[in-house]
């Protein structure tokens, strides 16, 4: 597949903002965030999670994600999505003009519980109300249901595909815009990720948004290449390979946004995205960050002379 003169292109969202951010305990400033976020951009992100509205007492570091939704909309070009855990935070995304809204959603009864304190169903339900609040707004902002622990939870064990089966087919027909698959603790595999992306895509369709992979097992590429393989074209990744789960004890990190860049760019697939510019965003972010580990491959032996410095666009 990779040898078609002219492959569709791929959509790299960046997560590091809020999936990142959310797993260290300090707190970033504001302005530091601005510059972070205009790296992204400058690097050809067009697609950034900023932060989250969760209360502030749980999670203080992301407290001024309204502050930079403001400041991402006025970015050309950016789909400023956040992630929220409720209706509640819904409301206040819609209030802050995010372009994209993401609720996440265990396939593990499990997680849910420990995550959101919540069953799935009940999750759902509030998925509904979401969507009610949005429309009577009359916001354009898009609903995606993400799908976590759909291969695999470190506090359940197996997840059967009919789980996350079901809960595709139970938002869709809530009429949620889109659905993504995400292996939040780090437990797919390349064989696991094709079939459960080809079963959810006959239950869904077009509205099968992407992937969110975590490299806890040093997968993240590989998953996101076995994705890929089965028709997606949109993924999260982090700068630096920071995030994780609260709820997968020896995560690493998100799948690095630099070596999803290079994954693709080597199948000449294009990304939109500039490597030099994201090699030298993770720098600055290792600054930002002193002291905090950062993850990722690519970044150690950048890209091999084979390869046009700049192909990641």
């Amino acid at each position: 597949m990779h040898t078609d003169p002219q492959p569709q292109p791929v959509l790299i969202r960046d997560t590091s903002l809020r999936d990142g951010l959310q797993s260290i305990a300090r707190t970033v400033p504001t302005e530091v965030k601005r510059a972070w976020l205009r790296g992204l951009h400058g690097a050809g992100l067009r697609a950034v999670e900023v932060g989250s509205f969760v209360p502030p007492r749980l999670l203080p570091q992301l407290a001024d994600t309204a502050e930079l939704v403001a400041f991402a909309r006025t970015l050309p070009g950016l789909d400023v999505t956040v992630l929220v855990p409720n209706l509640k935070g819904a409301e206040r995304a819609l209030e802050s003009g995010a372009h994209t809204m993401v609720l996440p959603l265990s396939a593990s009864r499990a997680h849910s519980l420990a995550n959101l304190r919540k069953p799935p169903e009940e999750v759902v339900r509030e998925l509904g109300a979401i969507r009610a609040a949005r429309d009577s707004a009359g916001s354009p902002c898009v609903i995606e249901a993400g799908i976590s622990t759909a291969f695999g939870c470190t506090l359940q064990g197996p997840v059967p595909i009919e789980a996350v089966l079901a809960l595709v087919q139970a938002v869709l027909d809530l009429g949620i815009d889109r659905v993504a698959l995400a292996d939040t603790v780090g437990y797919a595999d390349p064989a696991a990720v094709a079939r459960v992306f080809e079963a959810v895509r006959r239950v869904a369709g077009d509205r099968l948004a992407g992937a969110h992979f975590h490299d806890t097992r040093g997968l993240g590429a590989a998953n996101a290449y076995a994705a890929w393989s089965v028709g997606v074209r949109a993924f999260d990744g982090c700068v630096g390979g920071i995030g994780g789960c609260p709820h997968a004890p020896g995560a690493s990190g998100n799948v690095a946004t630099e070596d999803l860049a290079y994954l693709f760019a080597s199948m000449g697939v294009p990304t939109g995205l500039d490597f030099d510019a994201l090699i030298a965003l993770r720098a600055e972010i290792a600054g930002w960050l002193e002291g905090e580990p950062l993850h990722g491959a690519i970044w150690r032996a950048g890209l091999p002379k084979t390869m046009r410095p700049h192909a990641a666009a």
